[in-house]
């Protein structure tokens, strides 16, 4: 298992990681042997926004003599109300439900503190400009959550999560359906793919920028919904009429910027297995580029960078996908970011070097004019 740096939390994420909201419909014994598969296998980051109690209680019970093993993802604001899950802001409502949350995970911390579904900007009013937020700080003041966090299927909403400052990292739904959407306050749109418009043709600039903004500001993204449910895996519903592999899904996901680990959904171990065999697969095995660029339905991604790496190997041994993502980044701003720079310069090779050979732009699956950007890319950084 390879792990990565989760933005300015500092911790080290597995990339594949377990998002836990499919255990609702298993025993504590299946949970249990889920969860240790998972573990066994290297995997260090659980998400539980489920407000259950049931399945509270079937991941304390797994945790078990583990705790210290994993990195907890704990919403604030789900709640359990009349047996089912409602979503509220209500500092009281709140405070019960997150000490069950503690009480029955069997632990007094939570590492990410996650501010739990903000979509619109009325539920960003009714989360950051009330008492909520006050409730939020006093658990990290009193270190029973280590990092704030928040969750959103908004890229409008990210952005302002980042801006604000306060949070550390996102909770975030990525795959290549769903960054094809322009952002909306509506989940339901995302899983429309009926009605998805051949004029949707590669990721939508708003989400591509919350990607590229979280990198600029060290704000870890965690994913979910990586594989839209498995929807993804059927050629027959899929929106690109092509299926992928779990390993493609969560290979897509960590070529965005800031994504450090993907919160695959599992039944079985045999499912934990799955996804944590993207660590060994080959290239080919993780080549979701070529498959969505002749996809039958949708152009994806003509003429962008997806930082997919298909471009390899540079007879100069220009890294050509990382100076991609640094141009994009610093191209996000009037003026190039300092941070940004020095990441790109320390690269090995830069884009000054390049040959305008070409061959790399033989094979882009996406059709990316990489000798023109490794010029501009050259001139804005004047190296």
């Amino acid at each position: 298992m390879n792990y990565r740096r989760l933005g300015k939390t500092g911790l080290m994420v597995s990339e594949v990681g377990f998002g836990a909201e499919w255990m609702e419909r298993h025993t504590p014994q299946e949970c249990e042997a889920v969860l240790a598969r998972a573990e066994r296998l290297g995997v260090n980051i659980l998400d539980c926004w489920m407000s259950n109690p049931e399945v509270r209680a079937s991941l304390g019970q797994a945790l078990a003599g583990r705790r210290e093993r994993w990195y907890i993802q704990g919403h604030i604001g789900s709640t359990w109300q009349g047996g089912q899950y409602v979503r509220t802001r209500d500092v009281g409502k709140c405070r019960t439900a997150f000490e069950d949350l503690l009480e029955r995970l069997q632990t007094d911390y939570i590492d990410l503190g996650m501010i739990h579904f903000i979509d619109t900007e009325d539920d960003w009013a009714a989360a950051m400009d009330g008492p909520f937020l006050d409730y939020v700080k006093q658990l990290k003041a009193a270190g029973t959550i280590r990092h704030i966090g928040m969750s959103t299927h908004n890229p409008a909403m990210g952005k302002r999560a980042v801006e604000h400052g306060l949070v550390e990292m996102l909770l975030f739904s990525v795959n290549p359906a769903f960054d094809m959407h322009p952002a909306t306050d509506n989940l339901d749109v995302y899983f429309d793919w009926e009605n998805f418009g051949e004029e949707l043709g590669g990721i939508d600039p708003q989400r591509a920028e919350l990607y590229r903004l979280c990198e600029q500001h060290d704000v870890g993204i965690t994913v979910m919904k990586p594989y839209a449910g498995g929807r993804l895996f059927d050629a027959g519903r899929s929106p690109f009429g092509v299926a992928l592999t779990p390993v493609q899904c969560i290979h897509y996901c960590l070529t965005r910027p800031a994504v450090a680990s993907v919160l695959a959904g599992y039944d079985t171990p045999e499912h934990v297995e799955q996804a944590v065999a993207y660590e060994t697969a080959s290239d080919a095995e993780r080549d979701y580029a070529s498959v969505l660029a002749h996809a039958p339905r949708h152009t994806f991604g003509q003429g962008e960078c997806t930082y997919c790496g298909h471009c390899r190997p540079c007879p100069v041994n220009i890294d050509i996908a990382m100076v991609n993502k640094y141009y994009d980044l610093a191209s996000m701003q009037p003026d190039t970011p300092a941070s940004v720079k020095a990441h790109y310069l320390a690269l090995n090779h830069h884009a000054g070097e390049c040959v305008a050979c070409k061959s790399c732009e033989g094979r882009c699956p996406f059709g990316v004019k990489i000798a023109e950007r490794m010029k501009k890319t050259a001139e804005l950084f004047q190296a």
